[in-house]
């Protein structure tokens, strides 16, 4: 990722006093990042390692991923939402030799005697005369436990970065608000190396992106206002949280805002509609690790409701007995520990293309569920639906119970909490049969159940970013779990 280094110092050079990055605590200018950067890549040194970066959203998360890169080393991200017992992992996995604390954090949560730098504003040193590329791991958390790394070191992120900044129109003249956490590599992406390959500047908001690594509201509308960026990257249950302070305070996003991407899981299309009325630009895409985060994406000119968009420029993407394939210079070296990942990689998503090449994404494989009638069914779809509701944060829908029958497990998000304890059951069952009018009879619930986020996460029913673990849902669901009855 030696480009990286490059263009720090191309940005640098020609206009050395506009501001970089900025966060709560402190301000760059592109000369001070580069030096900054020279300083800790000079203390990292040359042999090649791997490292680790641990830390909240912030100026020194950005200067030591910068350094690391920079210094040619291979980098691994570790996220703060991990639990204990998966940094311990990640750490041991990885090898790393040293681990980066970028906001003076201690390292009192890792397991073992692990080296750490803590990241402090050294002397300024120069950019390396001839940065070294480096790599990347990125950790997935799975749906299992242990988490996996994903070996990402032919440049396929930085080939991302290029990419998306070109379809999106990318420029010096961009400022972007980062919200969700670093090490999500789609955030380190859009946060970090467009913004250094373009010459834009960031706004980091280590606040809201804590809370929403631990599944907390937060007062998005505020940092918007605060930042008034130009891009941003939510997640959807970020986006109804930001549609909804809008609404309710009677406001509009900042005129700034051009580009909001959405990703991490399906845009209920009630929700797309309602946040572009509000003036929020709501682009959906698709991707995930193992293709370097972005496959598809919509953008201006390139818009449909409902899909994930076209594939990025220099990606084949084909249907394969209904499985989303992917092939090109994004698709990962394979796991770590693992042999080499093939050509053409299969992503395990059920999805179609329509004849102009927009992709629709409908959920992963082996969630599929046969109804008793023989019905093919997407579980993500109904939920997608569902969580479309401001009220609802998450959901599961399988099969449980005797006879078996789709039931729908309801988490209410920090909005809805209050709703949900007050409402009686016909009131929430309304609401699920509401939600889910645009879906045929057969693949709507039948019966439902609450939980709340906290109850769900001692149950082990989700993982540490939030995917559901459906096994562990139908089994709590079929242990005589209370459900009521959902009717059309």
């Amino acid at each position: 990722m030696a480009k990286l280094a490059q263009a720090l110092a191309h940005h640098a050079s020609a206009a050395g006093a506009q501001v970089a990055m900025r966060d709560g605590r402190r301000s760059l200018t592109r000369s001070e990042l580069a030096g900054w950067v020279g300083g800790v890549a000079h203390d990292l040194g040359p042999a090649p390692e791997t490292v680790g970066l641990y830390g909240s959203n912030s100026v020194e998360w950005a200067v030591a991923f910068l350094a690391a890169s920079a210094a040619g080393k291979t980098i691994v991200p570790i996220p703060v939402f991990f639990s204990e017992g998966q940094r311990s992992h990640l750490i041991r996995d990885a090898g790393i030799a040293r681990v980066i604390l970028t906001d003076g954090q201690s390292s009192d949560g890792f397991s073992g005697s692990v080296p750490v730098y803590r990241l402090a504003e050294r002397a300024r040193a120069g950019l390396p005369a001839q940065a070294r590329d480096g790599g990347l791991i990125i950790y997935t958390s799975g749906s299992t436990g242990n988490p996996k790394g994903v070996r990402l070191m032919s440049g396929q992120a930085l080939w991302s970065s290029e990419t998306l900044a070109k379809a999106i129109g990318a420029s010096s003249e961009d400022k972007y608000l980062s919200v969700l956490p670093l090490p999500l590599l789609l955030e380190l992406i859009c946060a970090i190396m467009i913004p250094v390959l373009v010459g834009g500047s960031v706004h980091y908001d280590g606040v809201v992106a804590q809370s929403v690594g631990i599944g907390a509201a937060s007062n998005i509308a505020e940092a918007f206002d605060r930042a008034r960026p130009t891009t941003s990257v939510l997640v959807p249950q970020l986006l109804a949280l930001y549609a909804g302070q809008l609404a309710a305070a009677g406001a509009r996003p900042p005129a700034e805002l051009r580009f909001v991407a959405v990703g991490g899981a399906a845009v209920p299309q009630a929700l797309s509609r309602t946040a572009r009325e509000l003036g929020i630009p709501v682009f959906e895409g698709y991707g995930l690790s193992e293709c370097s985060s972005v496959v598809a994406v919509t953008r201006p000119g390139a818009f449909r409701e409902g899909t994930a968009g076209q594939p990025l420029p220099g990606l084949e993407v084909i249907i394969e007995d209904g499985e989303i394939v992917v092939q090109g210079p994004s698709t990962m070296d394979g796991y770590l520990h693992g042999g080499a990942a093939p050509r053409r990689w299969r992503t395990g998503d059920a999805g179609s293309l329509d004849p102009d090449g927009f992709l629709t994404v409908y959920g992963r494989l082996d969630n599929l569920i046969v109804t008793p009638y023989g019905r093919n069914l997407s579980p993500e779809w109904i939920e997608t639906m569902l969580v479309g509701d401001p009220r609802i944060g998450a959901c599961v829908m399988c099969q449980a119970g005797e006879p078996a029958r789709l039931t729908v497990l309801l988490i209410p998000s920090r909005l809805g909490e209050g709703w949900f304890r007050a409402a009686a059951e016909k009131e929430i069952a309304a609401l699920v049969s509401r939600a889910c009018e645009p879906a045929p009879d057969y693949a709507c619930p039948q019966r439902a159940a609450v939980i709340s986020r906290e109850d769900a996460s001692r149950q082990g029913l989700f993982t540490s970013n939030g995917r559901p673990r459906r096994a562990e849902v139908q089994r709590y669901l079929q242990d005589k779990v209370p459900t009521f009855e959902v009717q059309r």
